[in-house]
């Protein structure tokens, strides 16, 4: 019961109380029960540093000092002023069990509570403010500058002096006191102040992941020295060829190509503004006769779109027919057959590739890819291509030799000569592996239907291992004056079929700039549409010896 006396209202409720009462009237609390009611020192703690001493410190020293300051009126009429007011008040209360502590670490206590290291002189007015603790209300705001030491304790009872603690580490260095430790933890908050924390490589904090500059990271991998890419200017180019920055497909080497040699045979290769990729391929050189003069080679190949890989068996069989062209010519072989034995190395050469493929040799995209394929070894699995999409492509070539003009081809790539007095008819030299052509020869159609037709374009021969019979066709001209011979896949006649055409886009001065006018013709297909890849060779003719 002697608990229930100490309450003057309920704990749960609020409501008053009785001195005899053991249970609340309103809520029915059990008094009984209320455990000792706290000591008011922890009150203090709460606003106060544990070291609650401190704050009566300052009046102590003073007191010490006051006799000596006596001849101080005005600083005394003040002091009893404000202990009348703020005795009253609940604050004062408080301050009176700090005074049992030992004043001497009061001093250094209150420097770091208040950072006012600087009162420590004025202290001699401190005597009469024994009752400077009460003092410091706010509403003895206009008296502080004639109380600067009694004012000392007063910012450690209100919220304010809680932001200068986070201060004091400073002045721990230099004081180092042992009263200190409550100060310490504040001072975690100062270094996590820094908002960079990782800017100096800070591995704990997540700021870690966020994306680096990308001016001043580091090149990729392989990147240095490589081209930059063509469509953002400057991009990394991955080995796949794309930019790491915008993903463009950059240009392969074969999207577009250009050869010239001495100015006697011009050629130029455009991947075209539909196809992924160009599956064309060219072959120019010279080659010398035994009578000390050069023959001029031009070969043309168009792959096969509807085979696979179409593009490695143009470029096969281009290399092939001109090596074959280069090795038999310096021998002496007669130009014509030297063309026929061209094609049929060019032949070989495609059939190749779908022998390594039935070999189990990966093509170019690895054994899994679209182009590559395993199947049985040896002739067994060439005859097994014979009935599936083996790698195929048309072949025309020409051999400018003396005063010899031959031609060869196999599918559907055309060679014309237009001639260089204009008022001259040029002419197509070569015939058509295609429906349409067959459709015409036969009679059942006239050229212009043959070719309206969604059939015209469907080759009738080619060069691959699903042909079972390569005929190479070859012809054998002796022009009476100079002119040009244009070899071209259907990329390019397909806007310029009739030879009055090719000649009308051909430029005038052909004979003297063979790459120029390649680019041109390739340009007119381009300009036309580009649905097709497009490659022209420009052979120079210069007609017959004259004596």
């Amino acid at each position: 019961m002697s608990k229930t006396h100490q309450l003057s209202a309920c704990p749960g409720c609020s409501e008053p109380l009785e001195p005899g009462d053991r249970f609340c009237g309103a809520c029915g609390y059990d008094l009984s029960a209320v455990p000792e009611p706290p000591v008011d020192q922890p009150t203090v703690a709460l606003t106060v540093p544990p070291p609650s001493p401190p704050p009566q410190a300052p009046p102590a020293p003073p007191v010490v000092r006051a006799p000596q300051e006596s001849p101080a009126p005005q600083a005394s009429r003040t002091a009893p002023a404000s202990p009348t007011s703020s005795a009253h008040p609940v604050p004062p209360a408080p301050h009176v069990p700090p005074v049992p502590p030992v004043p001497r670490e009061a001093p250094a206590s209150q420097a770091h509570a208040t950072s006012l290291p600087s009162q420590t002189p004025p202290a001699p007015q401190g005597p009469p403010p024994r009752q400077a603790p009460p003092v410091p209300p706010a509403s003895q705001g206009p008296p502080p500058p004639a109380q600067p030491p009694s004012q000392a304790p007063a910012p450690v009872h209100p919220p304010a002096p809680a932001p200068t603690q986070p201060h004091t580490p400073a002045p721990d260095p230099t004081a180092g006191p042992s009263p200190h430790p409550a100060p310490g933890p504040t001072s975690d908050p100062t270094p996590a102040a820094d908002p960079w924390p990782t800017r100096r490589g800070d591995p704990q904090d997540d700021y870690e992941l966020a994306a680096p500059d990308p001016r001043l990271a580091p090149p990729p991998d392989g990147a240095a020295g490589a081209p930059g890419c063509v469509a953002c200017q400057g991009g990394p180019v991955a080995a796949d060829g794309r930019c790491r920055d915008c993903g463009h497909q950059q240009p392969r080497e074969r999207d577009h190509m250009e050869s010239e040699v001495e100015a006697a045979v011009a050629a130029v290769s455009d991947r075209g503004l539909r196809h992924h990729r160009n599956e064309d391929a060219y072959a120019v050189s010279t080659a010398p006769l035994p009578e000390g003069s050069a023959a001029v080679v031009a070969v043309v190949c168009d792959g096969v779109s509807s085979a696979t890989r179409p593009d490695d068996a143009s470029a096969a069989a281009a290399r092939a027919a001109d090596a074959s062209l280069r090795a038999s010519l310096p021998r002496g072989t007669d130009p014509r057959q030297a063309m026929h034995d061209a094609i049929v190395a060019a032949s070989g050469a495609v059939d190749g590739l779908a022998d390594e493929a039935a070999a189990g040799t990966p093509g170019p995209d690895g054994p899994d890819g679209p182009d590559g394929h395993v199947g049985a070894r040896g002739h067994e699995g060439a005859d097994r291509h014979r009935h599936r999409n083996a790698p195929a492509c048309t072949i025309v070539g020409a051999v400018v030799a003396r005063d010899l003009l031959v031609v060869g081809w196999v599918g559907d790539s055309r060679a014309y000569w237009v001639p260089d007095d204009r008022s001259a008819p040029a002419a197509r030299l070569t015939e058509d592996d295609s429906w349409a052509a067959q459709m015409v020869a036969a009679g059942l159609m006239d050229e212009a239907q043959a070719y309206a037709d969604e059939r015209a374009h469907a080759i009738t021969g080619w060069l691959g291992a699903d042909a079972y019979e390569v005929e190479p066709h070859t012809a054998v001209f002796r022009p009476d004056r100079p002119g040009v011979v244009v070899v071209c896949t259907d990329g390019l006649w397909n806007y310029a079929e009739a030879a009055g055409d090719m000649a009308r886009v051909l430029p005038a001065d052909a004979a003297e700039r063979p790459l120029h006018s390649a680019r041109v013709l390739v340009g007119h297909a381009l300009d036309g549409g580009g649905h097709d890849n497009v490659t022209v060779a420009v052979v120079p003719f210069a007609g017959p010896r004259t004596g």
